[in-house]
């Protein structure tokens, strides 16, 4: 049992209101913000994590206002750098149960180099990636994640950059957990950052959340009940990829290329199709592909969990090696067998 095992087990009757600092949240209203605060408030004490064994760090953006909004130790950094700030703490303190809030902008643009590092060492953090396809703070400029020809204040002819796919940039990178949700999916988005929060290593979930005043109704398409059944898939473990009000459409794969099937009409059945299975990274890799596609459904719950040895677990091992061959010291590592002095 590690340190970070006991942790989570520690405290099973906190509550949501243990979790709450007692700053008002300075989000506008209806930004989906407000719902993931309050996800993430629900789902701590579901943890057994104490306020004082966790460490929210952020950069810089509306997302980035969560260490305040939670009673647990936290960081606002500067813009892009929340993740190698976390990666420092786990390393310091590798019994912490770390979360980071960062955006679209934070993450992916002036820290698109250390998100892609951060997902290949692999360190143990819950990374929220707060997703409007705008940048909000500094109001609404387009950012790496804009679809192709919204106008901004800074694409006033239409966005030309064609968008990073998180999920596919995600996998990779290397990263060992990819999952999705919805700010407005209350209920399985709670179920995700639980899911995110026991997995060993870098757990990437990217929210889709609204901006009501520079990108409002960005994903109105996955919202309403009538275009929610039949523009999204739920993936689940070990279930088939169904969607649709009636739930008679299906992704079948043919070779490399996911097909939509109808069920009543076409003769497959819900054996035929698609399989999904989280450890597959072959097919987490098709499924991310699912949001370049306007003809096919877009995929919310966990593409992709893999089980590797974390960055600071790799890093222990080592030091310990280092001590059992007789390095006392950082000093004596990195002097080696083959420098000299010049006196």
């Amino acid at each position: 049992m590690t340190d970070n095992d006991t942790i989570m087990t520690a405290q099973p009757l906190l509550t949501a209101r243990d979790y709450a600092s007692d700053q008002e949240p300075k989000w506008c209203p209806g930004c989906g913000d407000h719902s993931v605060l309050q996800q993430l408030k629900s789902v701590l004490p579901e943890l057994g994590v104490a306020p004082e064994n966790i460490a929210c760090i952020s950069g810089i953006g509306c997302s980035s206002r969560l260490p305040y909004y939670l009673a647990t130790y936290g960081v606002h950094g500067i813009h892009g750098r929340a993740l190698p700030m976390a990666t420092g703490l786990k390393v310091a303190r590798p019994e912490l149960s770390i979360w980071v809030g960062t955006g679209d902008g934070d993450a992916l643009s002036i820290g698109g180099n250390h998100f892609i590092h951060t997902l290949r060492r692999n360190p143990d953090l819950n990374v929220l990636l707060f997703n409007n396809e705008i940048y909000g703070l500094t109001k609404g400029q387009y950012s790496p994640t804009s679809k192709i020809g919204l106008r901004t204040v800074t694409s006033p002819s239409g966005v030309i950059d064609n968008p990073f796919n998180t999920a596919a940039l995600t996998i990779g990178a290397g990263g060992t957990f990819f999952a999705r949700a919805f700010d407005r999916d209350g209920k399985f988005l709670r179920s995700i950052l639980k899911r995110a929060a026991l997995h060993k290593g870098t757990s990437l979930v990217e929210i889709y959340q609204n901006c009501p005043i520079f990108n409002n109704a960005a994903f109105e398409a996955y919202a309403t009940p009538e275009d929610k059944a039949n523009n999204t898939i739920y993936v689940e473990q070990g279930m088939p990829l169904v969607f649709g009000k009636e739930k008679n459409r299906g992704i079948v794969l043919d070779g490399f290329t996911p097909i939509v099937v109808d069920l009543d009409k076409e003769g497959f059945s819900s054996s035929d199709l698609w399989i999904h299975d989280e450890a597959d990274i072959n097919k987490a890799s098709i499924l991310a592909r699912f949001a370049d596609s306007d003809s096919l459904p877009r995929p919310f719950g966990v593409f992709y969990a893999e089980d590797r040895i974390t960055y600071e677990d790799a890093l222990t091992a080592q030091i310990s090696d280092a001590q059992k061959n007789g390095v006392a010291t950082l000093e004596e590592l990195l002097k080696g067998e083959n420098s000299y002095e010049i006196k």
